[in-house]
């Protein structure tokens, strides 16, 4: 895929038009040899999308691509080249894909355009490529200063079961939200923590390696370490409150971080964490060379949940009982973004309907309707859509094609 290619799907000339209301709504998407979607442009209004069919019909794919007009990996946090639709027999491989979307947005209009560029990354290797404008971004970071987007799948109903690297990313995800240069912290660390990870691995510290080495990444570990810590304290505080309150038959629930570098910045200055960090990392060296991981740092904290109508942590609830407090999370979320950045994030929501009970499902609507929030949802039974007929654009998807319903 050329960087023309992604710059055209961005600005194609007969977009849609009008002036852009105080949210954020995708009102262009096209895509190009992305999954299963070899070419698509679907043009839609500022209501909540939902896209029904039956599984396997690129539902999910949808959502993804979604997904990436937001800094990260995407919802599925696939390989780049991974995200290329398959040739049919007899035809070439894709070079690239591109996901390209018009949105407006409470600064404007604005065109995006994302994608696999062969040949532009270190060693002549595919890098994704980002244009805003038709403007050549650095990084994807840039990203965050015009899309939010926040995602409930199937598999993050295990989140408060699994392993702290999936709340990590999950908070992550909210904190961006807010902050968006909480991105490129997160990319900064663990690049550096990556580095001197490889360091520590290749012999004994202070061997015939310069410790500057070390002391410099070290650095940048401990000062974008520091700032993403400190955007997570700051996001999980304001939603905290937020989730607190509830929302219709959804539970309350409290949020709060727990990690060593999280109960420094509780009693220290930014400024003195960071020099702590930095000292707790240098005497460590040894210890992180013989484990092969890195023991002190923001990447050891972990988001503590707890349900606070049954007064009990979120993992011991039953499975609808933690989806339930995702989904209040998430709407708390939006409300708090809304509020905090004058646009509601997009809310993408895979097979959400089919796990909420009647009552739960007409209040995740309705709340949908009443914040402006562009939500994508995904299910195989419309029926259980009903209650939007008339407030949002149901769609049904198969075998790559979307029509009206």
């Amino acid at each position: 895929m050329t960087a023309q290619a992604i710059s055209a799907l961005a600005y194609s000339s007969d977009a849609v038009s009008g002036a852009a209301p105080a949210l954020l709504a995708v009102r262009q998407l096209r895509l190009t040899h992305f999954r299963n979607y070899r070419q698509l442009r679907l043009d839609c209004g500022a209501e909540p999308v939902v896209l029904v069919g039956p599984n396997g019909a690129g539902k999910t794919n949808l959502l993804e691509a979604l997904s990436y007009l937001a800094p990260g990996r995407g919802l599925r946090r696939a390989r780049l080249d991974d995200v290329c639709c398959r040739p049919r027999a007899g035809e070439p491989a894709a070079a690239g894909w591109a996901v390209a979307a018009t949105l407006d947005t409470p600064d404007g209009r604005v065109a995006i355009g994302t994608g696999l560029e062969a040949g532009r990354g270190d060693g002549g290797l595919p890098r994704r490529a980002v244009r805003i404008d038709g403007r050549p971004m650095q990084s994807q970071t840039a990203l965050g200063g015009h899309v939010a987007a926040v995602w409930l799948t199937p598999q993050l109903d295990r989140l408060f079961l699994d392993g702290t690297s999936e709340r990590r990313r999950f908070l992550d995800r909210l904190v961006t939200a807010l902050h968006p240069q909480h991105a490129g912290d997160v990319a900064a660390y663990e690049n550096a923590m990556r580095q001197r990870a490889r360091l520590l691995a290749d012999g004994r510290p202070g061997g015939n390696r310069d410790p500057h080495w070390f002391t410099a990444l070290e650095d940048t570990m401990a000062r974008h370490g520091v700032a993403l810590a400190a955007a997570r304290a700051d996001t999980v505080q304001r939603l905290d409150a937020a989730a607190r309150l509830g929302i219709g038959p959804f539970p309350r629930a409290s949020l709060a971080m727990a990690g060593e570098v999280d109960g420094w910045l509780a009693t220290m200055a930014a400024i003195d964490v960071e020099d702590r960090l930095r000292r707790e990392l240098a005497a460590t060296r040894s210890r992180d060379a013989e484990a092969g991981t890195t023991a002190c740092g923001p990447h050891r904290s972990d988001l503590a949940v707890r349900h606070l109508d049954l007064d009990l942590p979120a993992a011991e609830g039953s499975t609808g009982q933690q989806k339930a407090v995702l989904v209040s999370i998430a709407l708390a979320h939006a409300r708090l973004v809304a509020l905090a950045r004058s646009r509601p994030p997009l809310l993408l929501l895979d097979e959400i309907a089919a796990h909420l009970d009647a009552e739960r499902r007409l209040a995740l609507f309705d709340e949908v309707v009443a914040l402006g929030v562009q939500s994508w949802m995904t299910g195989t039974d419309a029926e259980l859509f009903a209650p939007l007929a008339g407030r949002a654009q149901i769609l049904r998807v198969a075998d790559g094609s979307i029509a009206a319903i």
